[in-house]
């Protein structure tokens, strides 16, 4: 049974409605910067599905990669970003953002960002991949946390900036082929109709489709998801990277343990204490994160144990403490000294690196509708996303959005209507009897277990007929709350995940078959798109 066009029921002649200059969907740190590249004489409405301060940006620990010593070169970051992406990066798009960098954040200290000093400069750090130490960070371990509130509180001042949080983005509203708005739902107001000249989407991404996973609740691939239904064309679907340090205790919530780490100095031990990764790269412990976790991977099949270690014992205990309090605190709740002890660590999913196909500028095959951050696929991270290149994309995108759907929506005319459009589910399609925790739950296991690190014919077409089924009788209904809304969108990023996998037939970047374990740069040199929905409205 096919999936209707749009998640909700309305009537656009009945209906609550919103109009703006330019919509953003999505408050992470590329959202925040579109709104903030809009000039003041346009109106932002910027909507978010829960508290403006929950988002993947808010998490990010590591930092912001970008060129700022003397013994560092512009051409060192993109040598460093092209050989980690394994062939499929953009080498425009990776030397425009590269360029950009530390312009935008100098733009993040004028916002009052504090990020960490040393002598009275910005001290820097070194993370997998990188061959030089050009990170910026803050409070030692908790740099999303401090520059989200710096970027948030910018945009809270900002007169032409409305802010609605608790606002869930079904679905993106178009007309005759273009992006005219979205379909919003907000406590007591429900379904609103939010009309807008232009519209940013900059939503995140999908790690929620994985059990193991970094990323908070929020990032249930919603974005990608009303993308792929409004026809806009999405690439890359398979590439998910995969974070080869997240704190393993059984029965707790999984938590991340930076790459800075490793950039500081911390080795990877097996069950037996050796050091494993001198064996499986030259550059070890910073090796690209696909390299670590495929070997985190193959260590544990060896060793028939569930997690390897981090150990910092090492290091300068005072220097542990003050660079990753953060991380420090969480580990003595599960009483572990991360001076003295090892630290149990396994690999979880952490980023999309596909989504939807944007241009240099950040706009997408559906006029009106731009994209920035992790929702995309922008050709800056290939098929394997450098450390810390993540949020440095999220601002140069996101200000390039916030221009260029600002310059056009000043040619639009300033008049706003609401199109007469309409969408109604069956009454016997309604929802009914359905355990949505109990489907999500299966859903996010069968992906770690068939989808995750290592692939192979066989179990992505288990896969795919098990997430069919799933869709099958899931996504013809029509639900009344959030978790069936992300229960939908998930089982639609699952469905797309593993067709681009299956497509995939060889091994690049984060996506390992081992039935096709080499690159294969005969044949796919290239992206692998995902058919485009046809949009019936």
């Amino acid at each position: 049974m096919p999936q209707p066009r749009y998640l909700i029921s309305f009537d656009s002649r009945t209906a609550v409605h919103r109009f703006a200059d330019v919509l953003v969907i999505g408050a992470g740190i590329a959202g925040i910067r579109a709104a903030l590249a809009v000039p003041e004489n346009l109106s932002v409405l910027l909507v978010t599905k829960d508290r403006v301060t929950e988002s993947n940006s808010s998490y990010a620990q590591g930092g912001i990669a970008g060129v700022l010593s003397p013994e560092d070169r512009f051409e060192n970051h993109v040598e460093d970003t092209l050989i980690a992406g394994a062939g499929l990066c953009d080498r425009e798009v990776v030397e425009r953002v590269v360029h950009e960098a530390p312009g935008e954040i100098e733009q993040l200290v004028k916002w009052g960002t504090q990020f960490d000093l040393e002598n009275g400069h910005l001290a820097l750090t070194r993370e997998g991949g990188h061959s030089h130490r050009r990170i910026v960070h803050a409070l030692g371990d908790a740099t999303g946390h401090e520059l989200m509130r710096a970027m948030i509180a910018t945009a809270r001042a900002a007169r032409h900036v409305t802010i609605w949080d608790d606002t869930f983005t079904a679905d993106l509203l178009t007309q005759d082929g273009q992006c005219v708005g979205a379909v919003v739902w907000r406590p007591g107001l429900g379904t609103v109709l939010v009309w807008a000249k232009q519209v940013i989407l900059a939503a995140g991404g999908c790690g929620i489709v994985y059990r193991e996973t970094t990323n908070p609740p929020v990032a249930t691939g919603d974005g990608i998801a009303a993308a792929y239904r409004a026809g806009a064309e999405l690439r890359d679907m398979e590439f998910m990277q995969f974070h080869p340090t997240v704190l393993y205790v059984a029965g707790s919530a999984r938590y991340l343990i930076s790459e800075a780490v490793r950039g500081e100095g911390a080795y990877l031990r097996d069950i037996h204490g050796q050091r494993f990764m001198l064996d499986e790269d030259p550059r070890a412990e910073l090796a690209p994160r696909d390299i670590v976790s495929q070997a985190i991977f193959r260590t544990m099949e060896r060793t028939q144990h569930p997690n390897v270690y981090l150990d910092l014992s090492h290091l300068d205990p005072v220097m542990v403490r003050t660079r990753f309090p953060g991380i420090n605190r969480v580990c003595r709740g599960f009483g572990l000294d991360i001076t003295k002890d090892r630290v149990p660590v396994r690999p979880g999913a952490h980023y999309m690196v596909g989504g939807v196909t944007v241009d240099k500028e950040g706009r997408t095959t559906l006029p009106g509708l731009w994209a920035a951050g992790e929702v995309t696929s922008s050709g800056l991270h290939g098929a394997n996303r450098l450390a810390s290149n993540s949020l440095v994309e999220g601002l140069v995108f996101g200000a390039s959005c916030g221009r260029g759907a600002a310059d056009a929506a000043r040619k639009l005319p300033d008049r706003f209507t609401a199109l007469p459009l309409s969408n109604r589910v069956p009454e016997e399609e309604r929802v009914n009897g359905l355990d949505v925790v109990d489907v999500t739950n299966a859903l996010r296991a069968l992906m770690v277990r068939k989808m995750g690190i290592v692939r192979d014919r066989h179990r992505l077409e288990e896969a795919a007929a098990d997430v069919g089924f799933w869709c099958r009788y899931v996504l013809a209904r029509e639900f009344d709350n959030r978790p069936g809304w992300e229960l939908q969108n998930l089982l639609t990023i699952a469905r797309l995940m593993i067709d681009a996998a299956r497509t995939r037939t060889e091994s690049r970047g984060t996506h390992f078959r081992s039935d096709y374990p080499q690159p294969d740069d005969a044949h796919w040199l290239r992206h692998v798109v995902s058919p485009a929905r046809e949009a019936s409205a």
